[in-house]
């Protein structure tokens, strides 16, 4: 009742203090019934799903489909293992190596934007300028298009929209509707959804053949890839829905979850000036002050531990829920079925049964395998299991470069920091924007 009355959808909200310390717990009283699961070896069971009893929410499945269809993120089963395979190549090692030039690129461009507000004394949202740089960086990558084009640009806008008005669930229908209630949209959602949909199309379209079947000549990107993919055994493509269910996924999780991390990743440096210097040393000892490459990337073990901390107190994904096919137990409880599973990345990473000190800020703890004294399934950021992300890697070298390249550069001076609060909708976010100022660093170029 408490969650529903603050009427703002944040979904921290529904944890008594009881969820950040049981393995298994009830989370009050619905009619559905929610089991909330920190305990890793239950946490591996539900994920794996190897029964099909624990497929995907309905609840977040009926708010997402609308922009992303029967993509891999949602579906299940035979389709899923198809599109996953057909999808596995386009994130390979080779063809990251190949986008880190288009992700420097859009690195340089938004440095300038920052050079500017440096020298004008604007001050600048952390949220807003990660949304942004994250954005163009899917595009350059996934279209070979820039942000600031004008159908890329509006992608970015409607998305903002769509963020802004879905959750994955609605805690009122988490409480009372019972499982597999169909989710009404709003009808700026589904506008929004729309013309979101024929965008991608339109960036789609230069990567297609003129019979619009086959991958033209003209790319070498992540959507080509995704044209180019053949289904093992009938050998078939995707087809134009397919791949526009697809590239909504690569954008939606590709930009939103990448920024959510990074905004917090700013906020911590900026307010932790003995991280940020620990960083700057590491970061000139290994690159100096010339280009930052993709063999650079894997040679920063304490900003990589930086980063690893971020995810877990505060990881892009708060919840991966899950629901019951059918009548089951789960530890000692039984389990009806359409009984939401709440796995949540949130309590999992703050257990003190998994994590020493876990309201802490400490990178050590990944520092020199440390973390592996940390049970399997205790951190997952991205999932884990068959279903672990797809962009894991993608997301980590983006971060890696991002930070590199603006923590040597600039100096971020949170304005109100006493403010932040998270909230978990669709991404954990701060509540209200984080505004900075930023100020070149002497001798950054």
């Amino acid at each position: 009742m408490r969650a529903a009355s603050e009427g703002d959808g944040n979904l921290l909200n529904l944890l008594p203090d009881y969820a950040y310390r049981a393995p298994l717990a009830w989370l009050g009283y619905s009619r559905r019934s929610i089991l909330i699961v920190n305990d890793p070896p239950e946490v591996a069971r539900v994920l794996a799903n190897a029964d099909g009893l624990f497929p995907k929410s309905d609840l977040m499945v009926g708010a997402l489909e609308p922009l992303v269809g029967e993509s891999m993120f949602v579906s299940e089963g035979k389709t899923w293992s198809r599109q996953r395979k057909m999808i596995d190549p386009a994130f390979s090692h080779m063809r990251l190596t190949a986008a880190f030039e288009a992700m420097s690129t859009a690195v340089d461009a938004y440095e300038r934007r920052l050079n500017e507000a440096a020298q004008t004394r604007t001050p600048v949202s952390l949220d807003l300028a990660m949304s942004h740089l994250t954005a163009d960086i899917i595009c350059r990558t996934v279209f070979t298009t820039s942000l600031e084009s004008h159908v890329a640009r509006e992608v970015f806008e409607d998305f903002a929209i769509f963020e802004r008005s879905v959750a994955e669930v609605e805690i009122r229908r988490l409480i009372v509707d019972p499982a597999w209630t169909r989710v009404p949209q709003k009808a700026d959602v589904l506008e929004a959804c729309q013309r979101i949909r024929a965008h991608l199309g339109d960036l789609l379209a230069p990567h297609l053949s003129v019979d619009g079947e086959t991958a033209s000549d003209a790319y070498d990107d992540i959507a080509t890839a995704l044209v180019k993919a053949r289904a093992a055994g009938d050998g078939r493509p995707f087809t134009r829905k397919e791949l526009l269910d697809q590239l909504g996924v690569f954008f939606l999780a590709g930009h939103e979850t990448t920024a959510s991390v990074l905004t917090w990743v700013f906020f911590i440096v900026a307010t932790q000036p003995a991280i940020a210097e620990r960083m700057r040393e590491e970061i000139h000892g290994v690159v100096g002050s010339g280009p930052v490459t993709f063999e650079h990337t894997k040679k920063l073990p304490f900003l990589r531990a930086v980063f690893r901390e971020t995810l877990r107190l505060y990881p892009p994904i708060t919840f991966l829920p899950r629901v019951a096919a059918g009548p089951t137990r789960i530890g000692r409880f039984r389990v009806r079925r359409g009984a939401l599973i709440m796995i949540s990345p949130w309590t999992i990473h703050r257990n003190p049964a998994n994590w020493p000190d876990p309201d802490a800020f400490d990178p050590d703890r990944f520092m020199d395998g440390r973390d592996r004294d940390a049970p399997d399934y205790a951190y997952i950021p991205f999932g884990k299991g068959p279903r672990i992300c797809i962009g894991a890697g993608f997301a980590t070298v983006e971060s890696a470069l991002i930070l590199a390249r603006l923590i040597r550069a600039f100096d971020f001076e949170v304005i109100d920091p006493a403010a932040v609060k998270p909230v978990a909708r669709l991404t954990t976010r701060p509540k209200d924007q984080i505004m900075a100022r930023v100020t070149r660093r002497s001798g950054a170029g």
